[in-house]
């Protein structure tokens, strides 16, 4: 077994553990440690990189395409949001299909890879969470704020939708957090790197880290062939959304994985 597949084992299991607790804080914390251990995976693999001497054996940034939903489903602007959130902790840019069906993910395949693993398990519970909130009934009496300054009472429809904005609004600051976390501790570490990347033969993590993301960055700049930036959602609720978007926060803030099938077209595959 490779240190990449044991790293996704290892993942999988601080989530697994997530799912087992009934407890909130718990939760979060597992979450945050898979994040953490993500970036910090990231880091090191940045850091190796920088230290081999060929340019040509170093791992370079890809572009992989993945399945969101089919097409007029829903969800699929949700879980690409989703998705896209999670990329952005993990150094990844991403291209978004018009009709949301599916991405392109553009980074190293080892962060690829971590992206994938965390948005699965999350997409899941975001699913799973929000079709056991609905059943309890509370959003019939709920109302939510609409863009145009309109209070107006949720259906099943815009509360599902309140829900999984309030999630992936949590998940993506806790996820965002973790992630600081472990790049602020990296980036004053001195590196040993290869002469190409610093004449001295040292950088500091910072430094490795920057030409990383550079990398990435000038890999999709002639790569992509988007145009223009990806919107996100366009419904006509506010951020204001009643009850529903607070069961979603909190349920963001269990993050726990659900045991249901997987709701991201062929399982959340990102196929090369």
């Amino acid at each position: 077994m490779n240190a990449s597949v044991r790293l996704l084992d290892r993942i999988a299991a601080l989530l697994a553990k997530a799912e087992r607790t009934e407890h909130p804080e718990e939760a979060a914390t597992y979450l945050a440690k898979a994040q953490s251990l993500a970036t910090q995976s990231s880091v090191d693999l940045a850091m190796a990189r920088a230290r081999t001497a060929k340019k040509e054996e170093r791992e370079q940034p890809i572009q992989r395409t993945g399945t969101i939903g089919e097409r007029g489903k829903r969800a699929n602007t949700h879980l690409v949001t989703l998705f896209v959130s999670v990329g952005q902790c993990n150094a990844l840019q991403i291209d978004v299909a018009r009709n949301s069906t599916y991405v392109i993910a553009y980074g190293m395949p080892s962060d690829i890879d971590l992206t994938t693993t965390l948005f699965a398990s999350l997409a899941t519970q975001m699913a799973v969470a929000a079709g056991a909130w609905l059943e309890l009934g509370q959003w019939r009496s709920d109302h939510y704020l609409s863009r145009d300054g309109y209070r107006k009472p949720h259906t099943a429809q815009t509360a599902r939708t309140a829900f999984y904005r309030g999630f992936i609004d949590r998940v993506a600051m806790r996820l965002g957090e973790a992630r600081d976390e472990v790049v602020q501790r990296a980036r004053e570490k001195a590196v040993v790197v290869a002469v190409d990347i610093a004449s001295s033969g040292t950088a500091t993590g910072a430094l490795v880290l920057r030409l990383k993301d550079n990398e990435v960055r000038d890999f999709y700049r002639s790569s992509s062939s988007a145009r223009g930036a990806w919107g996100g959602y366009s419904g006509g609720m506010s951020r204001r959304a009643g009850a529903a978007s607070a069961a979603g926060k909190s349920a963001g803030n269990r993050a726990r994985i659900g045991a249901s099938e997987q709701i991201t077209g062929r399982g959340g595959a990102i196929e090369a």
